[in-house]
């Protein structure tokens, strides 16, 4: 038997300007799709992933994490001129505990059109 909870009842509609709907048109055309179809898919992927799908939060995150390591070794080059093996250590161990949150907190603040500072603290409030 079907299931009928499942039929596409509901319907959303949005106006853009003539230029917007070419660009839309352009995107949907180039992935072979209707542009309704493909703006759906668009819209349900982005509700799936609100902050990032999980290979943008795990590339961000990366970067994040690299980010800090390299802020934090620059920060004992120009003030210590040196970095033990417990320093380099703890960099990395700090960076990879908190790089999937800061990216996804990153993620989010992009998807409701925020800026978010990333850049890791130097003296006393390194990440």
């Amino acid at each position: 038997m079907i299931d009928r909870s499942q039929f596409r009842t509901k319907s959303i509609g949005v106006r853009v300007c003539e230029a917007d709907f070419n660009r839309l048109q352009e995107i949907a055309d180039a992935s072979g799709k209707p542009l309704g179809e493909w703006c759906r898919d668009v819209l349900l992927e982005l509700a799936r992933h609100p902050a990032g799908s999980p290979v943008e939060q795990a590339m961000l995150a990366e970067l994040i994490g690299l980010r800090t390591i390299v802020g934090n070794l620059v920060y004992c080059f120009t003030n210590e001129g040196k970095v033990t093996h417990e320093q380099m250590a703890g960099f990395v161990e700090r960076a990879d505990a908190t790089k999937i949150k800061r990216a996804v907190e990153f993620l989010k603040e992009i998807q409701k059109g925020r800026s978010h500072d990333t850049e890791p603290q130097a003296a006393g409030g390194r990440r």
